[in-house]
């Protein structure tokens, strides 16, 4: 919806929550987390993991929509612009590059992982999933292209190459309709039927009883509890709580530069605290509600403890261990088909929204109209999902962007927007600006969490997770061409991305657009005194 001035706006306040709900709800909270939390103490994993929502998702999640609407009312949509607006310095605009580029290359690996749901949604509904005697990891390395690079290229692949193309086009014909009439449009519609569709599978994984009558132990109750048992020895491994932060940035969307691009379309009074809140809570009904009492308790009624080994890699428990619990259940193939288009759902309100922060940057700092910027933004993305697609040998080039991208930049990010929200726009001002149109009152010590504790948090997670995970993959790039390639073409990426910045900056200084704010602002503070 766009307003008076030409700006876009939401159309509703639900549209709003189930948006972000809809970013934050993705693969990662019906596989990666159910598999963290059995790998990392089960039960004893939700400590950790409650008191980093608490501690860091929540009011992170509370500035970046601060900080978004912010700008937002101020004329920007963009993370580089909202950034500037925040911190009054010619650096400011830089570190909005971090929230392009997060999306923008999170995105180009995504889209392939979402085509590849909506591929095995539609194996179980021709029934090629249901061949007795059936492989799944075979046909998973099959279907991912895993041995070989160029596979997706083969005469026998080109139906699956078809079908990611056009999850590649449907993604940008929802993020070419807008705002409202895309991205709300598409969230109204399927976070809904999302719920549904986990609902029915999750009542018939708790109505499946003991399905093997010559293994009695593997019952609905003991999958639950090789899931939810606390390992107690856990709390006291640091890897498990590093693991339960970093699966917090997952869940919420903190980090990404979406939250910061959504919120700068809400109005001056629209309410933040309280969707804040909610959308945070919808995001866990998801995870902890529905992810947590599917996927491994299922696993484990039919695999029993072969169910520990797919824990550990969210591609191995989706696309490995669930296939063989759907081969072994009655009406498997239909809830099997239910279950991956669950899944391509949550994947598309996720993937859609990586879209938007850099279409608004091109819109706003280059005055490019809808149809331009995405198709300037197609085309750069077409190019990094070409590369993760036919690199697909070992899913090297995935796992590359994925960990220098969707990992320690995400930190990154987050550090800089506690900083920003905690020392540039002050926790004073950011107090008031968050309770303009409140439903709720944010309690006064969340602020301080922000300026004093967040930071330091962050902090003590990145250092440690660098030391370990850094070396590792630093060894790896010096031994594969493709890893190399893939930290070079990240490198371009980001390089194109600052220059784009600073022409972007020229452009509105030129307009005079940060002189006016400048202007506006003095005479609010000369009106207070």
């Amino acid at each position: 919806m766009a307003s008076a001035t030409g700006r876009e706006h939401w159309g509703s306040r639900i549209g709003v929550i189930l948006a972000v709900a809809g970013s934050a709800v993705g693969l990662g909270n019906f596989l990666r987390f159910p598999g963290l939390a059995a790998q990392n103490g089960g039960g004893a994993f939700m400590l950790p993991y409650f008191i980093s929502l608490l501690v860091l998702g929540i009011p992170l999640c509370w500035a970046e929509w601060t900080m978004g609407r912010y700008g937002g009312t101020r004329g920007f949509n963009s993370a580089p612009g909202v950034f500037t607006v925040v911190w009054r310095h010619p650096l400011a605009k830089y570190f909005g590059g971090l929230a392009l580029m997060i999306p923008m290359v999170i995105y180009m690996y995504y889209v392939l992982i979402e085509a590849w749901c909506l591929g095995y949604a539609l194996s179980y509904l021709t029934g090629e999933m249901t061949q007795p005697n059936q492989n799944f990891s075979q046909f998973f390395n099959q279907f991912v292209g895993i041995e070989e690079d160029g596979a997706l290229l083969a005469p026998q692949n080109r139906m699956r190459l078809l079908g990611f193309g056009l999850v590649f086009v449907l993604n940008f014909v929802l993020i070419y309709r807008g705002v409202s009439k895309g991205i709300e449009l598409l969230c109204k519609f399927a976070m809904p039927l999302m719920a549904v569709l986990a609902i029915i599978v999750l009542v018939r994984v708790l109505t499946l009883g003991a399905p093997d009558p010559s293994k009695p132990e593997q019952t609905v109750v003991a999958g639950l509890g090789f899931m939810w048992n606390p390992n107690a020895e856990k709390l006291w491994d640091p890897a498990t709580w590093l693991a339960a932060s970093g699966q917090i940035f997952f869940s919420l969307s903190v980090g990404f530069g979406i939250i910061v691009n959504y919120a700068s379309y809400l109005k001056r009074n629209d309410d933040i605290a309280l969707s804040g809140l909610t959308s945070c809570s919808v995001n866990e009904f998801f995870e902890v509600c529905l992810g947590g009492l599917i996927t491994v308790p299922a696993a484990f009624i039919f695999l029993g403890d072969q169910a520990a080994q797919f824990t550990g890699s969210t591609f191995g428990l989706g696309f490995n261990a669930l296939p063989n619990v759907f081969a072994r259940m009655w009406g498997g193939q239909f809830f099997g088909f239910l279950w991956f288009f669950m899944l391509f759902l949550a994947a598309i309100t996720s993937s859609v929204s990586m879209l938007q922060p850099v279409i608004a940057f091109l819109e706003e700092g280059f005055g490019l109209r809808r149809h331009a910027s995405v198709a300037l933004l197609g085309l750069i993305t077409a190019l990094g999902c070409g590369y993760v697609a036919y690199f697909s040998k070992g899913l090297v080039a995935l796992d590359t962007f994925d960990f220098w991208v969707g990992s320690v930049m995400i930190l990154l990010l987050a550090l800089v927007q506690s900083i920003l929200y905690g020392w540039a726009l002050g926790i004073e001002r950011g107090h008031k600006e968050a309770h303009q149109g409140a439903h709720i009152r944010i309690p006064w010590f969340v602020q301080l969490m922000l300026k004093y504790m967040v930071p330091v948090y962050l902090l003590a997670m990145l250092i440690p997770f660098c030391v370990n995970n850094v070396p590792k993959y630093a060894l790896t790039i010096s031994k594969d061409p493709v890893a190399l390639g893939s930290i070079l073409f990240l490198a371009v990426i980001l390089a194109f991305l600052l220059v784009m910045i600073h022409i972007a900056g020229k452009r509105w200084t030129a307009d005079g657009r940060f002189a006016q704010l400048d202007l506006e602002e003095r005479k609010k503070g000369e009106a207070t005194l």
